[in-house]
């Protein structure tokens, strides 16, 4: 892998970040919730852009990986504008957004703010609204009590430790849901789901589908697949949906 640079933010914080120069369009990661730039999806992406000459950037939100912060003060607005920042001050030209799960979120946020350098949107398992469709409104008494008691809920998780959702978090993410209007994104999107995701219920993949305005939609599941999408097939899969989508599919 590339080594880890920073990106200096408002106050003391920093994001990291891994870069390589080459052609466009670019290649734009955008992980998940409590997940980084190491992850197998992300470095398989770096190691084949970099075997394409193709330019490519991961970089890890504020709270994530080798970034600053406290995971429990992010949002996410604060991710988004985290994006934001790498994307104007780190890339040129235009770039490919691939974002897994809450990456897939902020992959759309970013496509919305910055339309005119958006070659194509690649999305793995999306999760736009996850934090009020499938946490607050399907909230128990005992979470609202963790609320409202110590402002963070501790949500159980199949691959390690339980992951904090604070209210916070819920609270401010009211400002960024998308599902509930057309999507006005016309960029070609190309959408990965596994029908075996315990997480994000693939039928929201065909419901945003919908929502996007985009006549170039493409939507692909994995039978078999789960939440991660990160086996060897899964990652076959996800390099040549970005290939396709950098040589001009739609």
């Amino acid at each position: 892998m590339s080594e880890i640079q920073f990106l200096p933010r408002p106050g003391r914080d920093r994001l990291a970040y891994r870069r390589i120069p080459g052609q466009g369009p670019g290649i734009f990661w955008l992980s998940g919730f409590k997940s980084d730039m190491s992850g197998a999806k992300a470095t398989h992406l770096e190691a084949w852009a970099r075997s394409e000459g193709r330019s490519f950037l991961a970089f890890d939100y504020f709270g994530h990986g080798a970034s600053s912060g406290d995971f429990l003060q992010g949002t996410i607005g604060r991710w988004k504008a985290d994006a934001l920042a790498a994307f104007d001050s780190l890339t040129d030209g235009r770039q490919i957004l691939v974002g897994s799960s809450m990456g897939g979120w902020i992959a759309l946020l970013l496509a919305l703010a910055r339309p005119e350098r958006v070659h194509g949107l690649v999305l793995v398992a999306p999760a736009p609204d996850f934090t009020e469709d499938l946490i607050f409104e399907r909230a128990t008494p005992e979470m609202r009590a963790a609320w409202e008691s110590a402002g963070v809920w501790y949500r159980p998780s199949a691959y390690g430790e339980p992951h904090p959702i604070t209210w916070r978090l819920i609270e401010e993410a009211r400002a960024h849901l998308l599902l509930r209007a057309p999507i006005a994104i016309g960029a070609p999107v190309h959408i990965l789901h596994g029908m075996r995701d315990p997480d994000i219920p693939f039928g929201r993949s065909l419901t945003l589908a919908e929502k996007l305005e985009s006549e170039r939609v493409l939507v692909e599941f994995s039978k078999s697949g789960d939440h991660r999408l990160s086996n060897a097939g899964n990652l076959g899969q996800l390099m040549r949906a970005v290939q396709a989508m950098a040589e001009g599919w739609g």
